[in-house]
């Protein structure tokens, strides 16, 4: 791609007009490749280079799209089963460019799964180097005590390493189940079901609902939504892209 200037390609990442990029500019705000350019001459290609802004990537004309799905319970993350069983394959037929999921949720898990066609990023998602954060709201049988609780995020040994639980809290308790929401920095499989079953506290229903700095928010089971320049520009920030 012939490069271009970069207040255009600012703009084209929805950053404002090419004036307001400017003024991105020439305060010292945008870095290309990791250098500050603050002259407005400057020219780059947006496939190659690499952008920032107040030290968030942008999103650039690369083609990658990045989309939240709101996975439902009892669809299971597989592009086709021989089955017959919803997938959610089924869900990306005829949509371009061609999708592919990130990581896996188990087929009893709801909630948000990204949808992409970066290759870099979701290997970039998916290694333990980069600790992306994931947060689970779960709901488990009995009363969940603060001293269970506590054991949680000291770290349950599961098959030799300790589960990586950086914040875990109840959010709501009856009187025969917990709602407990927990993060946690580790993709293991099941990992979170394994976790409760480890402290007798067994998963009845479990949903995903933030993979890194991209939430859920109000997006309807079985919907999705392309994520805007700004969320793009944060998850590509947060694994390093």
């Amino acid at each position: 791609m012939a490069q271009e200037r970069l207040q255009k390609v600012l703009a084209a990442a929805g950053l404002g007009s090419r004036r307001k990029c400017e003024t991105f500019i020439t305060a010292g705000r945008v870095a290309v490749d990791g250098v500050v350019v603050d002259e407005l001459g400057a020219r780059v290609d947006p496939e190659v280079q690499v952008i920032h802004v107040d030290g968030v990537r942008i999103a650039q004309a690369s083609g990658h799209v990045v989309f939240a799905f709101n996975k439902p319970r009892g669809m299971i993350t597989t592009m086709s089963d021989p089955q017959g069983r919803p997938c959610v394959g089924d869900v990306l037929i005829g949509i371009e460019p061609r999708l592919f999921y990130i990581g896996r949720l188990d087929g009893d898990t709801e909630g948000l799964l990204l949808l992409t066609n970066d290759g870099e990023l979701a290997q970039h998602l998916g290694h333990p180097s980069h600790e992306i954060a994931k947060t689970y709201v779960a709901r488990v049988k009995g009363r969940l005590s603060n001293q269970t609780l506590q054991r949680i995020k000291s770290g349950i040994v599961i098959e030799g390493r300790a589960v990586d639980v950086r914040r875990a809290s109840i959010k709501d308790q009856s009187a025969d189940a917990t709602l407990v929401e927990l993060t946690i920095h580790e993709g293991r499989n099941r990992i979170v079901r394994r976790l409760f079953d480890e402290v007798n506290h067994p998963v009845l229903d479990l949903a995903r609902v933030s993979v890194g700095p991209i939430n859920l928010g109000n997006l309807k089971s079985g919907h999705m939504r392309e994520l805007g320049p700004d969320e793009l520009g944060r998850l590509y920030s947060a694994v390093g892209l």
